[in-house]
C-alpha cells in the first residue's frame, strides 16, 4: 500500500525523530545528574568532614550549605537531598571510582530507593535487576 500524503508521512518522522532525541537528552541529563550528585556527596565527605564518618556538627553544614546552593540553584539541594548525595557517596565510592562515571546506568531515584537496602548483596541483585530488565521505580519498589 503507498502513502498517498507525504506530508504525513513526513510529519510523524518529525515526532518519531525528536522522540528519539529526547529520549537520549532525558538518558544523558539522568547520567550526569547521578554522577554529579556522586561527586557533591564526595566533597561533603572529604572536605566539609574531612574523611570521617561523621562531623560533630555535620548537620550544621548540610544546612548551611543547602541555604547558599538552593539560592543559586533550586530546590534540589535541600539539607535532606544534600545528605542522600553524602550517603550515596558512602555508598558506592567503593564500587564506583570517579573515572568511571558512566557507570551510573540508574536514575537517582533507582539509587536512592536502592540505597534503603542495609545488606550489600541483596543491594547488589537489585541494581542488576533494575538495570537488566530497565525496571521502573514501581516495579523496583514491589
Amino acid at each position: 500500500m503507498e502513502i498517498k500524503d507525504n506530508n504525513l508521512y513526513h510529519s510523524i518522522s518529525q515526532i518519531l525523530v525528536q522522540a528519539k532525541t529526547q529520549i537520549v537528552q532525558t538518558v544523558n541529563t539522568t547520567m550526569v545528574a547521578t554522577a554529579t550528585y556522586f561527586e557533591i556527596g564526595k566533597m561533603i565527605v572529604k572536605n566539609e568532614q574531612n574523611g570521617a564518618e561523621r562531623a560533630g556538627n555535620g548537620k550544621q553544614i548540610l544546612i548551611d550549605l543547602s541555604k547558599k546552593l538552593t539560592e543559586n540553584f533550586g530546590k534540589s539541594f535541600s539539607a535532606e537531598n544534600l545528605d542522600r548525595m553524602r550517603y550515596f557517596y558512602k555508598t558506592y565510592h567503593s564500587k564506583i571510582s570517579s573515572s568511571l562515571m558512566t557507570k551510573f546506568e540508574l536514575s537517582w531515584t533507582h539509587y536512592i530507593t536502592m540505597m534503603r537496602i542495609a545488606n550489600v548483596d541483596e543491594r547488589s541483585f537489585y541494581e542488576i535487576e533494575s538495570k537488566n530488565n530497565n525496571w521502573s521505580i514501581r516495579e523496583l519498589e514491589r
